[in-house]
This record gives C-alpha cells, sequence and structure tokens, in this order.
C-alpha cells in the first residue's frame, strides 16, 4: 500500500458492519416500541378490543343497515344487543354458582375427605396428619400477613378501576370503528405521501382480512370447545358445569395452551366433588377435545387465516405471555398472524409490479 492510500476494508467487514447498523436500528426501534406500548398499555388493550368487537359486529351493523334502520341506529342497536347478550351470560353463571353454592361446598369437604381417605392409602400413604397440618399452616399464614392481604385486596381494586376503563374506552372504539372505520382508514392514507399510499392499502386490506378471520375462527372454535365441555361435565354431573364452560371459552383463546389449563381446572373440581374416576374421565376429555381442536376445528376453521406452523404458533403464544402475561399470550398470535400476512401481501404486489415491468412493452395486451 502506497503511502497516502486509505486502508482497504475487506469486503465481508463492509457487509458485517452494514448489516450491524441496521440491526442495531431496528432493535432500538422495537425496544422503543415495547416500551411505549408496556408504558400505555391499557390504551393498546382497549384498541385491540375494540377491533376483535369491530370484527364481530360490523357484519351484523351492516346487515342492519342495509335493511332496517339508519346506520347510527343500526350501530347503537347492535352494541346494546351484544353488551346485552354478554351480561346475560355473565347473569346465568352467577345464578347458576349462587344455586349451586350449598350443595357445591358439602361436596368439596366430602370430596376432600376422600381424598385425603385416597392419599392415605397405598401407594401414597400420606401421614393422615399431613393435610390437617398444611391446612393449618394455611391458616396461620394468612392470619400472620393480614395486612399483606388488605394491601393485595386494595391493589385488586384499583386493577378493577383499570379493566373498567380500559372496557369503556374500547366500547368507545368500537362505536367510531363499527360506525365509520373505513372513513377513519381512508382518511389516514390521504395524509400519507402518494409513493406509498398503494402499498398501504394492499397492507391494511390483508391486515383486516386476517384479523377478521382470526377473530371469527377463534370465537367459533372456542364455543363449540365450551359447548363440548360444557354437555361432558353436565352428564358427568360435575357441579358449575357452566361457569367451567363459559371458563374454557375464555381459555380458547390462548392456542394450545388455554383449553388444556382450562379442562386441568375442570379435573380438579371433578376429582373434590365426584371422585378419581370421574376426574380420570375429564382427563381424558381434555385429550379427545385437544385432539378435536388440534385437527379438525383449526385446520378447518382457521387455515385460510392464519398461515403460521403449530410451532411458530406455541413460540409465540409463550412469547407473548413472557412479554405481557395473559394480555400478551391473548394478542401474540393474531399480531405475528397480521404482520405475516401483510409481508406476503407486500411480496406478492411487488413480484407483480417486476413482472409487469418486465413484460414486453410494459405488461400490454398484443
Amino acid at each position: 500500500m502506497q503511502p497516502g492510500t486509505p486502508p482497504q476494508v475487506v469486503p465481508f467487514l463492509r457487509t458485517a458492519a452494514a448489516y450491524a447498523w441496521r440491526v442495531l436500528v431496528v432493535g432500538a426501534l422495537v425496544y422503543s416500541l415495547f416500551a411505549v406500548l408496556g408504558r400505555f398499555h391499557e390504551i393498546g388493550v382497549a384498541v385491540f378490543l375494540g377491533l376483535v368487537v369491530t370484527a364481530l359486529l360490523r357484519p351484523i351493523a351492516d346487515l342492519v343497515a342495509r335493511w332496517l334502520l339508519p346506520r347510527p341506529l343500526a350501530v347503537a342497536l347492535t352494541l346494546l344487543g351484544g353488551i346485552a347478550l354478554v351480561l346475560g351470560v355473565l347473569a346465568l353463571v352467577g345464578e347458576t354458582v349462587a344455586d349451586e353454592r350449598t350443595t357445591l361446598v358439602r361436596e368439596f369437604r366430602e370430596g376432600i375427605r376422600r381424598i385425603e381417605d385416597w392419599l392415605e392409602r397405598p401407594p401414597f400413604r400420606l401421614n393422615p396428619g399431613a393435610l390437617g397440618d398444611v391446612q393449618s399452616r394455611i391458616g396461620q399464614f394468612l392470619s400472620s400477613h393480614r395486612s399483606t392481604v388488605f394491601s393485595q385486596a386494595v391493589s385488586g381494586a384499583h386493577r378493577l378501576v383499570a379493566v373498567l376503563t380500559t372496557l369503556a374506552l374500547a366500547l368507545f372504539c368500537s362505536v367510531f370503528f363499527i360506525h365509520s372505520g373505513d372513513r377513519q382508514w381512508a382518511w389516514f392514507q390521504e395524509q400519507l405521501p402518494g409513493s406509498i399510499r398503494g402499498r398501504v392499502q394492499i397492507g391494511g386490506r390483508a391486515a383486516w382480512r386476517t384479523f377478521t378471520g382470526y377473530t371469527h375462527g377463534i370465537v367459533l372454535v372456542a364455543a363449540v370447545n365450551a359447548v363440548l365441555v360444557g354437555v361432558a361435565l353436565w352428564l358427568l354431573g360435575v357441579p358449575l358445569a357452566l361457569p367451567l364452560a363459559l371458563l374454557e371459552f375464555l381459555a380458547a383463546f390462548i392456542p394450545l395452551i388455554g383449553s388444556p389449563i382450562a379442562l386441568a381446572v375442570a379435573a380438579i373440581v371433578a376429582l373434590a366433588s365426584k371422585g378419581p374416576l370421574v376426574a380420570g374421565i375429564v382427563v381424558a376429555l381434555i385429550v379427545v377435545i385437544g385432539q378435536i381442536e388440534g385437527h379438525l376445528l383449526h385446520p378447518l376453521v382457521m387455515s385460510w387465516a392464519v398461515r403460521l406452523h403449530p410451532l411458530v404458533v406455541a413460540i409465540t403464544v409463550i412469547a407473548g405471555s413472557i412479554a405481557a402475561g395473559f394480555v400478551g399470550a391473548v394478542v401474540a398470535v393474531p399480531l405475528v398472524s397480521v404482520v405475516w400476512a401483510v409481508h406476503v401481501a407486500l411480496r406478492k404486489d411487488r413480484r407483480a409490479t417486476e413482472e409487469e415491468a418486465a413484460a414486453p412493452d410494459g405488461g400490454a395486451p398484443a
């Protein structure tokens, strides 16, 4: 190398450095995004719930507005009907729990006694005083930590206020999304530079199609699971069949792991109230419903909307739960599905544009 000549950089190092600073920039943006979402997660959850309500109720509101009422009245009637349905189900569950409370307490006491007798016999041979000692220790812990329990109850009240505020904001968002969501999206596109409006429109259309497809599919899967669980528990005589079916419906919104957890709770209730035989049947029910959900419902209902490998779904659910708990586990799969659908749609559009540009005469028909 002659004096005064700048040093030559190996092409590999130049390429690695170019990628490195880009990765750092992307990592900083992702970290900033999650930091903002973590600080304002109630707003993010409210908007997500508003989109879910819109995906479920907008087709009904469109139908009512087309045939019966003006659009504002159709939106109000649809939302009020949805709220009445949810409150009716919750009231029915509360009434069921209240009616079965006395019987449930008696069955649970008898069930705990049966479990103690079962654990004292072979092959476990548990010390007869072990369970009683555990119960007394729990009572001592609660009595010695009353201030902690009270503070947890107070923080729970604050969380309840936050949940109610989030639900109110979600309802407020869904009103405008259902009434004029398309106009809001059109206004947003008009604020963008003209060079990217077409790609944003394609990506937005793909995102909404995937999100609505996922929402409709997961609600259908959850409803089928809840009906199967409720009927099976009712036939087995397990108490609280309706609340456990509702728990299964809600748990099904967490793919792969939600239903087994809800059915495990049902198995514990069956064990305490009906004994090991019925609990074993409920465990077998976990396997059967898992097979129906994994090999029949998900492939038929959701494959056209969510084109993700089961391994990707599992990793996504776990990552979402680690990042944001229960909310993250629920939101993770639709979020990843939407991002992937937008990527696929934009890639197809880019390929179509390149093929059109490479065709003779710019792709014009001969």
